[in-house]
């Protein structure tokens, strides 16, 4: 695969195709954790390892396992006990090493199991038919994609909780909502980026 290529992939899956505001999945950790700037990024760094780990294993999984089997219809459920074995990894890593970000983002971190992203990106993977470079290339970036829309988002709504006024009516998750929403709009603006 070409440079050209590669970069074309990573661009989409940060910005054209960004797994949170433009695919809208992984929204429970999105909305659950991004109070805080330190968390959002822990979680942020967590979700690209996970993502980059299970596009490699998974795509090891589907190519010389599943296919070869003919066991093509198994893939989602074994792309989940691969993203189960690698979050658990990860839980047990952060659990060791740094313990304060591990209590800060507390069940959000298991959640990672069952984040559509991570999930979403070893489908998209295999429906793309990437091969094993675009494939880890796409899960890395895709993590990218995430942290920055993370920690875009955790930005926002620290300077809404610090300075903003608003009415008592969109305290918390409301504006919380609208802020999401509003940012989700300026990624909109990069869906008809084409690069060739």
């Amino acid at each position: 695969m070409s440079f050209s290529g590669i970069l074309s992939i990573a661009l989409g899956a940060i910005l054209i195709e960004n797994f949170i505001y433009i695919k809208f999945l992984g929204i429970c950790p999105f909305m659950g954790v991004s109070k805080k700037m330190d968390t959002a990024t822990g979680m942020g760094l967590a979700v690209i390892f996970v993502m980059g780990l299970a596009s490699v294993f998974c795509w090891i999984v589907n190519r010389y396992l599943l296919v070869p089997l003919g066991l093509e219809y198994m893939q989602t459920v074994a792309y989940i006990l691969v993203i189960a074995a690698l979050v658990q990894f990860v839980e047990m890593f952060l659990q060791k090493s740094v313990p304060s970000l591990y209590q800060a983002l507390g069940i959000y971190l298991p959640l990672i199991t069952t984040n559509c992203a991570v999930l979403g990106v070893a489908l998209l993977n295999t429906q793309y038919g990437y091969g094993f470079v675009e494939s880890v290339v796409y899960g890395i970036t895709g993590g990218v994609g995430f942290l920055i829309a993370i920690v875009l988002f955790a930005s926002v709504r620290e300077r809404l909780e610090l300075t903003a006024e608003y009415p008592e009516a969109f305290e918390g998750f409301p504006i919380a909502l609208i802020s999401a929403g509003l940012v989700a709009l300026a990624f909109m603006g990069f869906s008809g980026l084409k690069i060739s």
